[in-house]
């Protein structure tokens, strides 16, 4: 049984008057790919924050390998939204840049080496020499990926790294990270408000509630992959259930906005 390599245990979170998280618990396994799913604002994003330090808590507990996240963050890696490359460096020297600004003891040879290799893995080993502004949105986000494993994370944290994109390319690229998530052996922890991308991406889904956020629901998913939803009966009633879910959510957001106008108007 994979141990847990990651877990926030009661954490609470404020931000002014508004509560984000209270008493928030879940844990990560060793290898898995754990998707974080939820409506817009839910606070996906902020675990990532949480877990890498990039944020403060005001109780409870986050521990990567059994670290606080100050001790524990050199054993993570992000890939964001964006790719946030520089537009000065090729694609082989915005893999270096990686290593340069968290290891860079290590030679410019081996560096380069290195990311040759992991270019090659995410299938742009004929693009090294190109800069971002040659570059599809699609190859640059791979090139974001190959700059996150270049720093041998234990953990790699994805925010929504394809909602960018076009949708052949998202599926093409959720192809791929599940091919470069089993030949690496890393874990992924993936955010995303997409119900179809976590079902057919995840080992295992955390549905978050609205604000102040909780684990609504926790699915394990056991289909093999890859995986095609609209073949699949298990996939199709899971993601009916959740688009259930869902709408649930949409309509206590709605009540509750609705009962904040009333309350000013009040106040008025």
């Amino acid at each position: 049984m994979p141990s847990d390599i990651l877990e926030f245990r009661d954490v609470t979170v404020r931000f002014r008057e508004e509560t984000i998280y209270r008493d928030l618990s879940f844990a990560v396994r060793e290898g898995e790919f754990l998707c974080i799913l939820g409506p817009s604002g839910c606070g996906k994003s902020t675990s990532l924050r949480l877990m890498g330090g990039l944020l403060p808590f005001d109780s409870g507990t986050v521990e990567v390998e059994g670290e606080p996240p100050s001790k524990g963050w050199q054993k993570l890696a992000y890939v964001f939204q964006q790719p946030r490359l520089v537009p000065w460096r090729d694609a082989l020297g915005n893999v270096v840049l990686g290593m340069e600004l968290r290891n860079g003891d290590a030679s410019r040879s081996a560096m380069e080496a290195k990311a040759r290799a992991l270019l090659e893995l995410v299938g742009l080993g004929r693009d090294m020499g190109k800069y971002p502004a040659m570059l599809s949105g699609g190859e640059r986000q791979r090139v974001a990926i190959a700059r996150a494993l270049s720093v041998d994370p234990h953990v790699v944290l994805m925010d929504e790294p394809f909602s960018a994109l076009d949708l052949n390319t998202r599926r093409r690229l959720r192809a791929e990270i599940i091919s470069i998530w089993r030949e690496t052996g890393k874990t992924v922890v993936f955010v995303t408000h997409d119900i179809d991308e976590a079902l057919v991406l995840a080992d295992r889904v955390l549905l978050l509630s609205d604000k102040p956020t909780r684990i609504l629901e926790t699915i394990e998913i056991n289909e093999s992959r890859p995986r095609d939803i609209d073949s699949a009966p298990s996939l199709k009633r899971q993601r009916i259930h959740l688009i259930g879910l869902f709408r649930q959510l949409e309509k206590h957001d709605r009540a509750a906005a609705s009962a904040d106008s009333i309350i000013e108007e009040e106040i008025a």
